[in-house]
């Protein structure tokens, strides 16, 4: 079953093919600037299965770096999916519909959090971005 997901207006909305996979929570300041939150909450979609419903035409890119950048819905401004190289590469999980079934796995950029967030006790946590991986 497919996942779905909408802006806080509910003008845009897409789905998701294929399981979200690789959830995390960014807690640096660039990310609590732009999801309005103490951090980040997302998750990547599968290559191709992500799709537009509504609303395409409502999408405003931030372009954070080289080839990465956020979309946010121009009426109510929900940041609703991060983009790599000009495709989809996750979702914000706030923006999701019912029980995505993906767990955030680690939280990054602790090091750098909010003096006033609190971390909860026995999550994966590291002071910078996770560790390279050896695949």
């Amino acid at each position: 079953m497919a996942i779905t997901g909408e802006c806080f207006c509910g003008a845009v909305r897409y789905q998701v093919a294929a399981p979200l996979r690789n959830a995390r929570s960014c807690h640096c300041s660039r990310c609590r600037k732009a999801f309005s939150a103490q951090a980040s909450a997302y998750a990547e979609v599968e290559p191709g299965s992500f799709s537009w419903l509504a609303g395409e035409e409502l999408l405003t890119t931030f372009a954070t770096h080289a080839d990465f950048g956020l979309q946010f819905c121009g009426r109510c401004g929900s940041t609703l999916c991060g983009l790599y190289a000009g495709q989809v590469h996750g979702v914000t999980l706030g923006c999701v519909n019912g029980d995505p079934e993906v767990e955030i796995g680690q939280h990054i950029f602790v090091g750098s959090k909010a003096s006033w967030e609190v971390m909860p006790q026995g999550v994966t946590a590291y002071e910078e971005g996770p560790p390279a991986s050896s695949e």
